[in-house]
């Protein structure tokens, strides 16, 4: 399903919110249901019996629903802190949702969630996440973290810490001040992406209520996924019709808190939605791939001044480059883009460029192939666009094509990567467009138009600057 103009308005804006490093994620329930997870009013469910109650009935006053659980025991919640160990294992493997989030360069979460799928999934995205489930936590950073996880309800390892009953939450915003700062400092400075989220926590309410008494209509723009009512979740047209009007004033309502609501019709749009952003994100990084011996039939001057040229003009458009230092290539490449990159104020160097030279003093040729193997994974895990030019080098005094450039084109297309070869440069390039082009299922018009054009002979090197800045800026906006 298409995902709807507002959804889609969303995407690039969060993209671009992502590039700023000002994005932040709030977890609810929902992203945890997604990875086989109960929800709160499944985890309380047990309960009903003994209480002489409905979940159902109680749903939006679950909170409340717990207190009575732990009052009819006689105050003590330890039935409560099975019910969280049994229903959150910490061995439970992320979903898809969750996978795409880690990936991005998100260096803020919050969650009311007690389960790990969070950080489990940074870390399977290898990256460093700092997990704050106590206030003592707060003061203590974690070396070279990439991302800090604020698990504001505790974690299921300490269940008896839990914000679960109605005692816990009024005692919240004295017991767990730190966090209540924390949240207000970051709804402040970042844009949140609410997702799986209700708004039926009364510890947050407490800090939006607090942000709108003082910013007004200053209040910072946030965004939230909303299921829009269907009538086949409805036994009669009369509930159907409530839960529509119910709908719309709860919309209405968040727009106090300037969170802005992003409807849709399946929670499948979520990851649809998701992959966009990602997709917006890394199509800003662009991947270089060549290398060349033979420089025909311009020569090794003019190709050297073509390179310098794209890799400013890479950087004039606010793309990032990622390149593995080519051989013939490299050199001319980073120098255009440093010395654009340079020439702008207030512009830092690796936010626009990343050089990872391949490391080449290693001996025994089967452990360099499995080392340069799994360093061009990495490499290729990070751009959304590759651009293969030339693709040449120089084995046993003959020029050969390069077949490193191939394994860069197989590895972008096996991660995703939207491929361009520019098969004007000739050699490796060449072979990879006239491939791409024999079969062009698949391939949106946007890219089949890039590749045609890419692949036609010029005179002058610099004839291809434009074609090429034409079809990254297209792709990028797709």
């Amino acid at each position: 399903m298409p995902l709807s103009s507002d959804v889609t308005a969303f995407c690039r804006k969060f993209a671009k919110e992502l590039a700023e490093g000002t994005a932040a994620i709030f977890a609810g329930a929902g992203l945890s249901a997604s990875a086989g997870f109960v929800n709160w009013r499944q985890l309380l469910e047990p309960f009903a019996t003994e209480l002489g109650l409905s979940v159902d009935k109680e749903s939006d006053h679950l909170v409340r629903f717990a207190q009575y659980s732990q009052n009819y025991k006689g105050g003590n919640r330890a039935h409560l802190n099975e019910a969280l160990i049994t229903a959150f294992p910490s061995l439970a493997s992320p979903a898809i949702n969750h996978q795409i989030l880690a990936r991005l360069p998100i260096q803020t979460f919050w969650t009311t969630n007690y389960d790990k799928l969070i950080e489990t999934a940074l870390v399977d995205a290898r990256k460093t996440p700092d997990v704050k489930h106590t206030d003592s936590q707060l003061p203590i950073t974690k070396p070279k973290r990439d991302a800090v996880v604020y698990k504001m309800h505790g974690d299921v390892d300490r269940p008896q810490e839990a914000v679960l009953t109605r005692d816990d939450y009024e005692a919240y915003a004295q017991k767990h001040i730190g966090f209540v700062n924390a949240l207000v400092g970051d709804l402040t400075g970042k844009t949140f992406l609410f997702i799986g989220f209700s708004f039926s926590d009364p510890n947050l309410d407490q800090v939006l209520t607090q942000l709108r008494l003082r910013y007004q209509s200053g209040q910072r723009e946030h965004y939230c996924f909303v299921r829009i009512p269907d009538s086949n979740d409805f036994k009669n047209n009369e509930d159907f019709i409530y839960a529509k009007a119910r709908h719309r004033h709860f919309v209405n309502d968040l727009k106090r808190y300037n969170v802005t609501t992003l409807e849709i019709s399946d929670y499948s749009e979520i990851t649809e939605a998701l992959s966009a952003i990602e997709r917006l994100y890394r199509r800003r990084l662009i991947f270089v791939s060549g290398s060349a011996s033979d420089f025909a039939p311009w020569g090794e001057s003019a190709v050297n001044a073509f390179f310098r040229d794209l890799g400013a003009i890479l950087i004039d458009n606010d793309f990032q480059i990622v390149t593995g230092f080519g051989l013939g290539v490299g050199n001319s490449l980073i120098s255009g883009a440093i010395e654009k990159a340079y020439s702008r104020k207030n512009l830092r160097l690796d936010n626009f460029l990343q050089v990872r030279p391949f490391p080449r003093d290693i001996a025994d040729p089967m452990q360099r192939a499995v080392i340069w193997k799994k360093y061009r994974e990495e490499l290729l895990s990070l751009p959304g666009i590759a651009l293969f030019l030339f693709g040449n080098k120089l084995e046993n005094d003959q020029i050969v094509p390069a077949d490193g450039v191939r394994k860069e084109f197989e590895i972008a297309r096996m991660q995703g990567v939207e491929v361009l070869p520019v098969g004007a440069t000739g050699s490796m390039a060449a072979t990879l467009a006239v491939e791409i082009l024999k079969e062009p299922s698949g391939l949106s018009p946007t890219v089949i138009d890039a590749l045609t054009r890419l692949n036609e002979k010029v005179t002058d090197i610099k004839m291809l600057l434009q074609p090429i800045t034409d079809a990254l800026k297209a792709l990028a906006a797709e």
